[in-house]
């Protein structure tokens, strides 16, 4: 895939990324305070929080990845009994971690593990969440520049700096409100650059859409449910889609600071929950329109005149392919853009959730006399801008050292570890009310170590990796109560 797209369509790709600099500059004028800053000034409306959380966790890898699963041979639909899982998780996230979030005016999601344990369990979590979250998300970035030096034909490390650029400039600028308004234009984006691609691809199939539909129901494209029990089986089931992706959510959307940090951005906590809920049916609907375009995309290479075109590419570089060889001029450029509009939307959430962990777990912290709004607001900006600057040294480095992208998806894979300890320990907290600061932590590293030790030992699917890492943690943690304070309750 090295063929470079035309003039017209790369002027679209850049006047979209200059106009959303544009918009992130202008949305976030005026804001001269750390919580307008980190948090909108906590007034922003449930329907731009809304599709700020489906935007944010919707990566360049989702969406260009996902019509993969349904393109493979034997692929279906069944990925989509994930999102079941994603609709518990964030119910449970309503009813049992939220609450916590609305208890005074807290800017992270790790205050509430303070007020709970102590300042050594915000400080750890909160130290790990920036150490996995500008890992996995500087890989991110390399990713979605390898796509920008496809098409525009340039060097990989002038198409990191651009997008990093772009993208540290609007969330320096703006903060959060431009964050999170800038989401809502990248959500529409990129909806329609896949609802253009659907429409591309059934015009492209002979016989169009009822050849389409008897590919799909010939070759068991459609089925969507897999009741089997195996927890090593290689595709999405529904027990590992329910009950891992329930754990999955709850983890990444109950206790992630870039996910708390949209809640507490909201006018109250009903805002929150209705944010929340509903984000967990768009995002049923968007993975549903991704594997549809997966199957179309099969039919079209694995069994049409095309096949001979895309001999070689891998199932997750098929829509891709297909985007630069068979979009109209005009169309091409804005579907391009729709690629990097997913990427951006969680770029820009990193650093500014980010830059509100560091200043408000770590840095006020430690300051003997807490320092004026201005002085912190000064500092939230500088944050920004050095994790920005990280994340692109990081990416230029690993395009300079490896381009391996198995070594980029076991590196991610690293970094979704701790989602699950992490969950276990506000488990402990919400339903262990007597188990105290060391016997968590204690609890947190046995979560860690065990969730390792199946990852690289086991052939258990990914999809279990939240929920093992959660109980075990919360069992190692009562365990660890019972050995380490015994007979210190009365004490409390």
């Amino acid at each position: 895939m090295t063929i470079n797209i035309g003039a017209i369509d790369a002027f679209i790709v850049v006047a979209y990324m200059l106009a959303v600099l544009a918009f992130g500059i202008w949305i976030g004028r005026g804001g001269h305070s750390s919580a307008d800053y980190f948090l909108g000034d906590r007034s922003l409306p449930w329907g731009a929080l809304l599709l700020s959380i489906v935007a944010t966790e919707t990566s360049t890898v989702t969406f260009l990845s996902i019509p993969g699963l349904a393109a493979a041979a034997g692929g279906n639909m069944t990925f989509l009994q994930i999102t079941i899982g994603y609709i518990v998780g964030r119910t449970f996230v309503i009813f049992f971690l939220l609450p916590l979030y609305f208890r005074g005016q807290p800017f992270t999601a790790y205050e509430v593990l303070e007020s709970r344990f102590g300042k050594l369990s915000r400080r750890i979590v909160s130290s790990l969440f920036l150490l996995t979250r500008n890992a996995s998300d500087s890989l991110r970035l390399f990713l979605t520049a390898l796509v920008l030096q496809i098409v525009l034909g340039l060097d990989l490390t002038v198409s990191v700096i651009f997008i990093g650029a772009v993208t540290i400039l609007y969330t320096f600028i703006g903060g959060a409100k431009s964050v999170i308004w800038n989401d809502c234009v990248q959500f529409v984006v990129y909806m329609l650059g896949a609802a253009a691609a659907a429409f591309i691809i059934v015009r492209e199939t002979p016989g169009g859409f009822t050849a389409l539909q008897q590919f799909a129901s010939d070759a068991h494209k459609l089925q969507v449910f897999d009741f089997d029990f195996s927890l090593v089986k290689p595709g999405m089931t529904f027990w590992a889609g329910l009950a891992g992706g329930a754990f999955l959510t709850a983890a990444t959307h109950g206790t992630d600071q870039m996910m708390v940090q949209r809640y507490l951005s909201a006018r109250n906590r009903a805002d929150a929950s209705l944010a929340l809920g509903i984000s967990g049916f768009i995002v049923m609907l968007q993975f549903a329109v991704f594997l549809l375009i997966g199957v179309g995309l099969a039919n079209l290479f694995h069994t049409g005149g095309s096949a001979s075109l895309a001999a070689g590419l891998k199932n997750d570089q098929l829509l891709a392919y297909f985007i630069v060889n068979y979009m109209p001029v005009g169309l091409l450029g804005l579907t391009l853009a729709a690629v990097f509009a997913a990427a951006m939307s969680t770029l820009s959430s990193s650093l500014n959730s980010s830059a509100a962990a560091l200043i408000n777990d770590i840095w006020l912290p430690l300051r003997k006399v807490k320092p004026d709004e201005q002085t912190v607001f000064a500092a939230g900006r500088v944050a920004t801008v050095a994790f920005g600057l990280l994340q692109i040294a990081i990416a230029v480095a690993f395009g300079v050292l490896a381009t391996d992208g198995s070594i980029v998806s076991n590196v991610l894979k690293i970094s979704g570890f701790a989602a699950g300890p992490v969950l276990g320990l506000y488990f402990l907290g919400v339903f262990a009310p007597r188990v105290r600061q060391r016997a968590a932590l204690a609890g947190f590293i046995a979560g860690v170590a065990s969730l390792s030790t199946i990852a690289y030992s086991t052939p258990v699917h990914w999809a279990w990796y939240a929920l093992i890492g959660s109980l075990s943690t919360l069992i190692a943690g009562k365990l660890a109560h019972w050995v380490l304070d015994r007979g210190s309750d009365n004490d409390e």
